[in-house]
């Protein structure tokens, strides 16, 4: 497949002779002329496949129906990527204690719905004085969140936000 995902289908294949392949076809290299009329003849398409291989190798299909399966295994295998999605939870070191019930339960949902967790203590001002007191919050948050989730890495303070990352349990 050629970058964008496009093909060469008949006329717009460049090649002077091409390696022509394909059910009911004698497989062959041939002049780009009679790779065109066994294709022809044939009612199908004359579509290059590998064109940086010399000479370059066409396939003898319906290109229609060929586009249609290649759409549906793009659709398929993008159906079937996961999406990694990462919840932020904030706090401030002097979180009250119906705030942090109010972010445990959040936590708690996401963690059930199978997302990452991002939790961190945002200090401004003088506050970062509380460091101890915002480790503590974190610590007393992942221990409440023992049977939900496990926790990734320790609490690590980058400039003014204490941080981690807790990941769902797998059930």
């Amino acid at each position: 497949v050629r970058s964008g995902g496009y093909l060469r289908v008949n006329n717009k294949i460049t090649a002077l002779k091409v390696r022509v392949v394909g059910e009911n076809v004698e497989i062959g290299i041939y002049s780009i002329e009679k790779a065109l009329k066994i294709a022809y003849d044939s009612g199908l398409d004359l579509v290059e496949i590998s064109p940086k291989t010399i000479p370059p190798i066409c396939k003898v299909i319906d290109y229609s129906k060929f586009r249609y399966e290649q759409k549906k295994k793009e659709k398929f295998i993008k159906a079937n990527s996961s999406k990694i999605v990462i919840k932020e939870i904030r706090f401030g070191p002097n979180t009250d204690d119906h705030d942090f019930n109010f972010k445990l339960k959040h936590a708690i949902k996401f963690l059930n719905e199978g997302l990452k967790l991002k939790v961190y203590i945002q200090f401004k001002g003088r506050s970062i004085v509380f460091k101890d007191r915002g480790e503590l919050l974190l610590f007393k948050f992942v221990k409440l969140l023992k049977t939900y989730g496990k926790l990734d890495q320790l609490p690590k303070l980058e400039g003014r936000r204490m941080m981690l990352i807790i990941f769902p349990n797998k059930n």
